[in-house]
């Protein structure tokens, strides 16, 4: 990996055993951002902080941070309060667990880190631990502290290095109360049988080969604009409107998921609307060996039986007189030796 600033050094905790780490971050974000300005003269717009008791603006020197009171009461806290805060933490990823990763909803999953060795002498338990997760195929919960909160974390592999997501804890996460709808509907065989046609169809991707095309979009506006030139048009959006017929949008979108993939013309639609199960597709083609006679194949096919008549009638002559020829020469052979005798 290449040289990337930690954000935060400590070790983790692991029982007895303790590895010096420095947290790095595992993503970055490619957003393109804007600044605001005026749009008259294009001049920056900036914000100031100011000090609503003195009404003037005051540098970062003279910022801290308070705790507002519910009747509005600021109660001042210093960063030395906050460095004094009794949790094993602060300095340590402390790992309490570990558990299955189907244990882990992925509403409580938030950003990542990667852990790095903190120099030569955390190798050994470094590799240890991830060693330890491989083989287990678990991953460990942790609790660790970082920008003023005590958090909660997940340890996994990935790769040759050990990865962090920051968790939610459990009661940060809403209940899905009043998501769903409330009205009842029914689903019928078909309609599901349609919807699995249509993720058949459209298959598995690879997340690699998915990218950003909004934002592709906006560099090519930015540069036409930094060049001079007219913006490119945007495309004519799509068709929308309320779906009437949930089974044809179905099979319209099987239809044009296929085709846009380059499959043939789809068979299995037409069997699902007439209720026979279709069945699954693997991936191969399906063999078409059992082929339909063309009526030119129909008209040869009495020609070849009539040539197979007319080769046994053949074969009934030619044996018949071969018979009648050897009587013949049976009848001469009497005849002779009577006349001998």
């Amino acid at each position: 990996m290449r040289h990337v600033r930690s954000i935060w050094n400590g070790a983790i905790s692991f029982g007895l055993v303790s590895i010096p780490i420095k947290l790095v971050n595992a993503t970055e974000s490619h957003a393109i951002s804007f600044r605001q300005i005026h749009t008259e003269d294009n001049g920056r717009i900036r914000y100031r902080k100011v000090c609503e008791l003195e009404d003037r603006e005051v540098s970062q020197a003279e910022i801290g941070k308070a705790y507002e009171d519910a009747d509005g009461t600021m109660i001042p806290i210093s960063d030395e309060d906050l460095s004094h805060l009794p949790i094993p933490t602060a300095r340590t990823i402390e790992i309490v667990a570990f558990v299955p990763d189907d244990r882990i909803d992925p509403l409580q999953m938030g950003a990542a880190y990667y852990l790095a060795a903190g120099g030569a002498q955390a190798a050994k338990p470094y590799t240890l631990l991830r060693e330890a997760l491989k083989r287990s195929n678990k991953v460990a919960i942790a609790k660790y502290a970082l920008r003023g909160r005590e958090r909660l974390g997940m340890l996994r592999v990935v790769g040759d290095a050990i990865a962090m997501h920051g968790l939610l804890w459990p009661d940060e996460v809403r209940a899905p109360e009043g998501v769903a709808p409330d009205e009842h509907v029914t689903i019928r065989d078909k309609e599901l049988d349609l919807a699995d046609a249509l993720m058949d169809t459209l298959g598995e991707v690879d997340l690699e080969d998915l990218h950003d095309e909004y934002r592709e979009a906006l560099e090519e506006v930015i540069a036409a604009k930094a060049s001079g030139e007219a913006p490119p048009e945007s495309p004519a959006p799509a068709a929308g409107g309320k779906v009437l017929d949930l089974m044809a949008a179905l099979e319209n979108s099987v239809r044009a998921a296929r085709e846009s993939r380059g499959a043939e013309e789809d068979a299995e639609v037409r069997q699902l609307r007439r209720g026979t199960p279709a069945p699954k597709e693997t991936g191969a083609k399906k063999s078409t060996s059992t082929t339909k006679k063309t009526p030119a194949a129909k008209k040869a096919a009495p020609a070849r039986k009539s040539t197979s008549k007319a080769g046994e009638g053949a074969a009934k002559k030619t044996a018949t007189a071969k018979s009648t020829a050897g009587k013949k020469a049976a009848t001469k052979k009497t005849a002779s030796r009577k006349r001998t005798a």
